[in-house]
C-alpha cells in the first residue's frame, strides 16, 4: 500500500531509511492518537518493506557472485 505523501524510497540510502524507522518508532510511542499511530504504522511498514527488499537483493547478488570452487570438491555418488 502506498501513501500519497510518501516519497520515492529508491533515492534514499539504507542509513537514511533506518534512521527514519527509528524516528517514526519513537513518535509512534509518543502519541496517544490512534489515527496518527495508524498513519505512522503505514509508513513504518513501507520503510521496513523497502529495507527487506534491499537486503534480499544484496543477498541475491552475493549468491550470484559466490565462489563455485567448492561445488567441484564435493562428489556425491
Amino acid at each position: 500500500m502506498s501513501h500519497p505523501l510518501s516519497e520515492d524510497f529508491s533515492q534514499l540510502k539504507d542509513a537514511e531509511i533506518e534512521q527514519r524507522i527509528l524516528d517514526l518508532s519513537k513518535k509512534y510511542w509518543q502519541t496517544q492518537n490512534a489515527n496518527v499511530q495508524r498513519q505512522i504504522t503505514m509508513f513504518l511498514d513501507m520503510y521496513k518493506t523497502e529495507m527487506q527488499h534491499r537486503r534480499q537483493q544484496q543477498l541475491n547478488q552475493l549468491y550470484q557472485k559466490r565462489s563455485k570452487d567448492l561445488d567441484n570438491l564435493i562428489n556425491v555418488s
